[in-house]
């Protein structure tokens, strides 16, 4: 892939340390709120997905991450993530095709998805998409019928009762149904070839993940017994990826490894003989995304107390139907950082709403903010992870239009020039003049 010039990149210089970064990307979305853009906007820095990967690497080194694509499937993104030769979790024939058809190897896709359409299915068999995961003997049979050369991966439960977004009671396998599903698959011939967990989302203690892979090694001694000798271990998801989370990413992996080095010790299980993946999707984009928007509407209302402030209401021009949508469907905590005003005024109590009709439309309550006019900017950080990928055009109102850096610094090894030619900016690549942008396109009907 060549160096990108059709996208919207700004060119990062090298910066004297990490935490001067946040401030360079909100000079890059000043500049751009000067440009008075149609539509919200979005700096995505690919820099820090590079270093969550490398981090990964160092903490989690006996496990390959797996992308969960559904996370943020901004194209660019997958370019990147693809050239730096990660995994990928794909959950629907259009995510496996997309990435396929990046170069991606079968071996990098892993078919995360206990309860597929049996087209879906049949796509995977026609690409050669072996590994999949299933937690219930309906889909087994499917398999049989559609697809009986197939790797299979048995989901099993984990704790999730410490997690915001628990997925127990949609998907994966009770301990006590392990066993008839094992004698099913002998039964039925297939293949099953290892052990998935996931400890739910936003989970507040990092203990649930040893606890679960304590779980998997009894299924693995399980399977074995059933003539199964697995090789796979799918760590799934739930990594944090912003420094909001109740517990973080270092906490995760200092109990990880030594929970992988008691239960499945490399001298038992070496690299050869077992494949430890991890399905992380928030880990790596969570706070890649930074996104600015514009105070296109004020209410002020007079408090009913003598003596005391108004309060306002603001109505910006992104909300719960496009980036927002996380606020309703992920649980996310947004948090609203004036970005440019003519003139900050008192601090006042604060709502923030969408652009929408709907009084559902509320993107932030019982905030406070200086006071703003029509045409300021809010911006909102740690916004990369399910919220562009959700977004709709409801209403007519136009979704947020990217931009694309590289971010580093000065004494760091990951360079824009010593990318992999595959990377979708190099250190060649043309910066967009903010003249040139075009700007997301108005919905038509």
């Amino acid at each position: 892939m060549a160096a990108t010039t059709a996208t919207t990149y700004l060119h990062s210089s090298p910066v004297a340390k990490l935490t001067d970064i946040p401030s360079q990307t909100k000079q890059f979305l000043v500049d751009i709120a000067n440009a008075e853009p149609t539509t919200p906007a979005h700096i995505l820095d690919l820099g820090d997905v590079h270093r969550k990967l490398t981090t990964w690497k160092a903490a989690l080194p006996r496990v390959r991450p797996f992308y969960a694509v559904k996370c943020n499937n901004d194209k660019v993104l997958l370019d990147a993530l693809a050239a730096l030769g990660t995994g990928f979790d794909c959950a629907t024939e259009a995510e496996f095709t997309s990435m396929m058809a990046r170069g991606v190897t079968n071996d990098r896709i892993v078919f995360a998805h206990p309860c597929k359409a049996r087209h879906q299915l049949l796509a995977a068999k026609k690409l050669g998409v072996t590994r999949m995961t299933f937690d219930n003997a309906d889909e087994l049979q499917k398999i049989k019928d559609y697809y009986p050369e197939a790797e299979i991966i048995l989901r099993i439960m984990a704790d999730d009762s410490q997690s915001v977004c628990k997925f127990n009671s949609k998907f994966a396998a009770a301990k006590d149904d392990h066993p008839l599903l094992l004698e099913r698959a002998r039964e039925l011939g297939l293949n099953v070839v290892g052990v998935s967990f996931h400890v739910g989302s936003g989970c507040s203690s990092a203990a649930p993940f040893a606890d679960a892979v304590y779980r998997a090694r009894m299924a693995f001694d399980l399977a074995l017994m059933y003539g199964f000798k697995l090789r796979i271990l799918d760590l799934g998801g739930g990594f944090p990826g912003d420094k909001m989370a109740p517990v973080q990413f270092d906490a995760i992996a200092d109990v990880l490894r030594p929970a992988l080095d008691k239960h499945f010790p490399a001298a038992e299980f070496p690299e050869s003989d077992l494949d430890i993946i991890a399905e992380p999707g928030r880990y790596f984009v969570s706070s890649c995304c930074t996104l600015a928007t514009r105070v296109i509407a004020k209410r002020s209302i007079p408090s009913a107390e003598e003596g005391e402030d108004k309060s306002v209401m603001y109505y910006i021009n992104d909300g719960v139907y496009g980036a927002f949508n996380c606020v309703l469907y992920d649980h996310q905590i947004v948090h609203a950082q004036v970005l440019r005003a003519a003139k900050e005024g008192k601090v006042l109590a604060t709502t923030v709403w969408g652009p929408s009709c709907d009084s559902m439309d509320c993107v932030k309550k019982d905030i406070t903010l200086p006071e703003l006019e029509e045409g300021d900017y809010i911006y909102w950080e740690n916004m990369g992870a399910y919220t562009f990928c959700a977004q709709s055009n409801f209403n007519g109102f136009e979704n947020s239009t990217p931009f694309y850096t590289y971010s580093t610094t000065a004494d760091s090894e990951l360079q824009l020039a010593a990318l992999p030619k595959a990377f979708p900016v190099q250190a060649d690549s043309t910066p967009t003049s903010l003249d040139a942008v075009e700007w997301s396109a108005r919905p038509h009907y």
